[in-house]
């Protein structure tokens, strides 16, 4: 075979024009292939963090935020609320809060949270997954009278819980509220969702 009057450098520019050609045609068509096999928006919303501005809670008020698909409740305590806390402890079931998968670490403690003022719980029953209701009313006749120091109540089955989510004795629920995890990123904004493997 001759190769008598071939134009060796046109054969070089004709071969690399084609190689980038199928190299972005490939790409081209790779690219919802591998784009589907990515998780979808909705989906990465489903479990992603969830930011909570606390500023505007006054002492005493309930805000809810959604994680997961699960109400958060936020709860800003008053002196009393956590003055309250500590003598309730003989009608508890896990006073100490021993039971470790109901909430991270830095939350075992006597008002199971970072700050001692806000109190962040899983809002859903720990019987069978009803969404208690936010009862800070001290002193109700329907819910032990003096002994009810505010808390949470559940209809469903009539389980009720501190303002630390710490479950009572003798009612179906068998452990404390859920803890899920989270961080301050200022004075007033939490992050629902993530702690950062510490507080």
């Amino acid at each position: 075979m001759s190769t008598e009057g071939v134009d060796k450098g046109r054969r070089r520019f004709l071969t690399a024009a084609t190689t980038v050609v199928g190299g972005v045609g490939t790409a081209y068509v790779l690219t919802p292939f591998v784009l589907s096999m990515q998780p979808s928006a909705k989906a990465k919303a489903a479990g992603a963090p969830v930011e909570a501005d606390v500023s505007k809670l006054e002492p005493g008020q309930m805000m809810t935020v959604e994680w997961r698909g699960k109400p958060v409740w936020i709860v800003r305590r008053t002196e009393q609320n956590l003055s309250d806390l500590s003598s309730l402890d003989g009608k508890l079931l896990d006073p100490a809060s021993d039971n470790a998968a109901q909430q991270p670490a830095y939350a075992k403690n006597a008002h199971r949270s970072i700050k001692p003022e806000y109190s962040v719980l899983v809002g859903i029953c720990t019987h069978l997954g009803c969404s208690p209701t936010y009862r800070p009313d001290i002193g109700a006749a329907d819910l032990g009278g003096q002994d009810w120091k505010g808390g949470f109540f559940c209809p469903c089955h009539g389980s009720r819980f501190d303002l630390a989510g710490r479950v009572f004795s003798g009612v179906p629920a068998p452990s404390n509220l859920v803890v899920p995890p989270y961080k301050y990123l200022s004075d007033t904004r939490i992050l629902v969702g993530e702690d950062g493997g510490a507080a």
